[in-house]
């Protein structure tokens, strides 16, 4: 309900008393003094019953003011503590994302690496290409380097290193592909460390377990070597003869006949 101002309502009270007095004088006028005198006396009960009432009515109308206001300043108190922690929670919450993102990349970051070193570690036992002796073939890379390092040196003239290394390749590597040419270099290291039985041996074994590679000629060929050493002259003949007759296109065929010519 529509509360008017205090000054208007004093306004008001100012008026109505003036009406009360010029009624009083116009009934004064009327009547006769006791009359005039009673008329007076309930015209000052009602302004004063009227006075007290509107007393009243303004204390409570500011009673009123002064409770809305203290609830409306509670209720904002109110508002703004819930802002306040909202703000609070939304920095938390906030604070608490940028975290995790920041744990999520070190993880990431983290698995990448782990998978990194995986790959490199699997990479390491992956088959690869080779060429040996003409032939492309996938070998472990474990076996790659073990050959490699062996014919560095036997390149080096170092062969009782070179025959201890491919030695350890046949232990370690013994259904390789590299098997024919691990036994033919072989077999020439323990020939130039003058080892010529075992050295024959070596030979034997790559005729006997792969008499179509390409080595075959040339094994033949210093097995008749091993054999003259040896002074074995009619078994190098035999040996010659045979790697002829077996290879009669290839070079070294050629040079055994010209060492067959010697021999006889």
């Amino acid at each position: 309900m529509f509360q008017a101002p205090l000054g208007l309502k004093k306004a008001r009270f100012a008026l109505a008393l003036g009406l009360v007095f010029f009624s009083v004088n116009s009934q004064a006028a009327l009547f006769g003094d006791d009359e005039a005198r009673r008329a007076i006396l309930d015209l000052r009960q009602r302004l004063e019953q009227s006075q007290t009432a509107n007393k009243a009515l303004v204390e409570q109308s500011a009673q009123q003011q002064n409770q809305s206001v203290t609830q409306l300043r509670s209720a904002l108190l109110d508002l703004q503590t819930q802002i306040d922690k909202l703000r609070a929670d939304l920095a938390q919450s906030l604070g608490a994302q940028e975290r995790l993102a920041r744990d999520l990349t070190e993880l990431q970051l983290r698995q990448k690496d782990a998978m990194s070193s995986v790959e490199d570690r699997l990479r390491r036992f992956e088959p690869i290409k080779v060429n040996i002796d003409g032939r492309e073939v996938m070998v472990d890379p474990a076996e790659k380097t073990d050959f490699d390092r062996a014919m560095g040196l036997f390149r080096q003239g170092d062969f009782l290193a070179a025959q201890s290394g491919f030695q350890g390749f046949l232990m370690r590597h013994p259904t390789s592909a590299y098997l024919p040419s691990v036994l033919f270099w072989l077999g020439n290291a323990q020939y130039a460390n003058k080892a010529y039985r075992e050295s024959m041996i070596s030979f034997q074994r790559l005729l006997t377990e792969t008499p179509a590679n390409a080595r075959a000629p040339e094994a033949m060929l210093a097995i008749s070597n091993i054999q003259v050493e040896l002074k074995d002259t009619r078994g190098a003949r035999k040996t010659l003869e045979d790697l002829i007759k077996a290879h009669p296109a290839s070079e070294t065929a050629a040079t055994a006949r010209e060492r067959l010519s010697r021999l006889r």
